[in-house]
């Protein structure tokens, strides 16, 4: 067994070694160069904010390194390279993370200050809407009021038809309950009929990658697509992500390589019927109705809130 630690310093790092022999304990420690190439920390150019901003900031996270970057195997079988990230992710820390679709940028949705940081760091306004990654249909029903039950109209079960499309690529928007942190929720546009809509998009995505974070999390992750900050498309390279967003603030990228510039499946469930207002990854399924009017409440920025 081979337990390494690299810390990025210079064109190549030092690493410390154990070997482990026929005995139970490390018979020798031996020293050996090695490139920086797993988990390495990027050092952050420094960004002057406006005094404006600065008053309103909520409590920044601090470490004492630059951003994160974590390589790991799409397969998950590296997972155990993700520990560091979960510690940051529980101490308050803003991040990207892979999903089944685009990458997305995460914090605990526990934490206040985190949630207020996201939203700076990607400039997103307070009424934007934010979605939720979660482990299990456990978390949805907690911080949701849960999927439609069906009718008596000879409309089936919906819970029973959502749970063959979940893991998978679509967001769910849910009305959300109770225990999801007002910040969370979207308290409308300035169009009339979203003003006092108060709900969330929910998310379980199909990758080991993002399953083996939200496993060892003791809450969902709040989440909104990576996207350019000049043009309306996601940004699918990890590397460029830490370039654009590290400047802002961002704290660690976990990089599982590039992905696909296709979102997923944005699905209202809080009408009459499960409504498609924007088709992407996840396939329509027959008890789906597309969207016939295009006006959804849902301007184009919000619907890339929802993409991740």
């Amino acid at each position: 067994m081979v337990l390494e630690a690299k810390v990025c310093g210079g064109a190549t790092a030092m690493a410390l070694s154990f070997r482990r022999s026929l005995h139970p304990f490390p018979s020798r420690v031996a020293f050996q160069s090695v490139e920086p190439r797993r988990v390495r920390f990027l050092p952050m150019a420094v960004v002057k904010r406006s005094p404006k901003r600065l008053k309103y900031a909520a409590p920044r996270f601090t470490k004492e390194s630059g951003l994160l970057y974590v390589e790991v195997d799409p397969s998950g079988a590296d997972s155990w390279k993700l520990d560091p990230v979960i510690k940051l992710l529980k101490e308050g820390a803003v991040g990207v993370i892979p999903t089944d679709t685009v990458y997305a940028i995460t914090c605990d949705v526990k934490n206040y200050s985190a949630v207020e940081r996201l939203r700076r760091i990607k400039d997103m306004e307070p009424s934007k809407p934010l979605s939720i990654l979660c482990c299990s249909f456990r978390d949805i029903d907690i911080y949701t009021t849960g999927f439609p039950r069906g009718n008596g109209q000879g409309v089936t079960n919906i819970f029973r038809a959502v749970k063959h499309c979940l893991p998978g690529p679509y967001t769910f928007i849910l009305t959300a309950s109770k225990e999801l942190p007002k910040q969370c929720t979207r308290y409308g546009t300035t169009t009339p009929k979203c003003v006092i809509r108060k709900n969330v998009g929910v998310r379980i995505p199909d990758d080991a990658v993002c399953q083996a974070i939200l496993e060892k999390m003791d809450a969902p992750l709040i989440s909104t697509s990576v996207k350019s900050p000049k043009e309306n498309e996601w940004i699918i390279n990890p590397v460029l992500i830490a370039d654009v967003y590290g400047p802002e603030g961002l704290d660690f990228v976990v990089d599982a390589g590039l992905r696909v510039a296709d979102p997923s499946t944005v699905v209202d469930m809080t009408g009459s019927f499960p409504r498609i207002i924007r088709q992407g990854k996840g396939p329509k399924q027959p008890w789906m109705v597309e969207e016939e009017d295009k006006d959804s409440g849902l301007d184009e920025e919000e619907l890339f809130s929802y993409a991740a």
